[in-house]
């Protein structure tokens, strides 16, 4: 469902917006009047950007660095004049395996993906939010925050959840809103660039199997999300709909809170 006008006059940065949430998140806000900027490390974010029925524009950066956080922030300053919503999409587990079998390198990639991108973003986008004292962060946690054979996936997204609910505090005074949303499991399109390049042995994939059977058993729904089930939520949090709330972390999984 579009909200035509929804989000006239407001400049949006969407990260990780060339494939899956990101992806519907950006499109149906520049469908509803944002000026979007569009990141991501994949290439592609550009014809991601061309399909918009809006301004949008596509814009690559590495966002587990800083230096790529700050150029992204800066690109949207300069081309708008300033940012009113960030969000921040990064992340998602790359292996699924018990703890046991994570080797120490792959726990801190799972770190530096799903963690580092939000914490990186945040910092860069203040300073244009302070400028004006106003603006949006939407962060997308996860509900796996409970879950089996992602742990390091989980201390990252809940690490994300206390920078949702810390920043919130921190800064509502200048009138900024922080809040997020957990979704749960997610049907999408096969991604163009898979989350783990060296791909999966057979145990790896029965291992995924294992966690696709419990969080579909842990939804009260017996299913997986769509992916316009995900942006309504995220699109609701970020427009002036939401301006009394803060601070939360909205579980968007059918009843699984994680």
């Amino acid at each position: 469902m579009i909200f035509a006008g929804r989000f006239a006059g407001k400049a949006m940065v969407v990260t990780g917006a060339a494939q899956g949430i990101g992806r519907m998140v950006a499109l149906r806000a520049a469908a509803e009047g944002a000026r979007v900027l569009l990141v991501d490390r994949a290439e592609f974010v550009a014809d991601v950007a061309a399909e918009a029925d809006g301004e949008a524009f596509g814009f690559v950066a590495d966002l587990e660095t800083y230096e790529g956080a700050r150029a992204a922030m800066a690109a949207a300053g300069e081309r708008f004049g300033g940012i009113d919503i960030l969000i921040n999409n990064v992340g998602g587990a790359i292996r699924m395996r018990p703890y046991t079998a994570f080797e120490p390198a792959q726990i801190e990639a799972e770190v530096r993906r799903s963690l580092f991108p939000t914490l990186w973003c945040c910092h860069a986008v203040l300073p244009y939010m302070l400028e004006h004292r106003k603006g949006t962060i939407v962060n997308v946690s996860s509900n796996a925050t409970g879950g089996i054979n992602r742990v390091p996936y989980s201390a990252a997204k809940g690490g994300v959840n206390a920078i949702t609910r810390s920043l919130a505090m921190e800064y509502a005074s200048a009138g900024i809103r922080v809040v997020a949303t957990a979704p749960g499991g997610t049907a999408a399109p096969e991604r163009r660039v898979p989350r783990n390049p060296d791909g999966n042995s057979a145990q790896e994939e029965a291992w995924m199997s294992d966690v696709v059977e419990q969080v579909t058993q842990s939804s009260f729904m017996k299913r997986y999300g769509t992916l316009e089930e995900q942006a309504g939520p995220i699109l609701f949090l970020a427009s002036d709909e939401a301006s009394y709330v803060t601070g939360s972390v909205l579980p968007v999984a059918g009843g699984d809170l994680g």
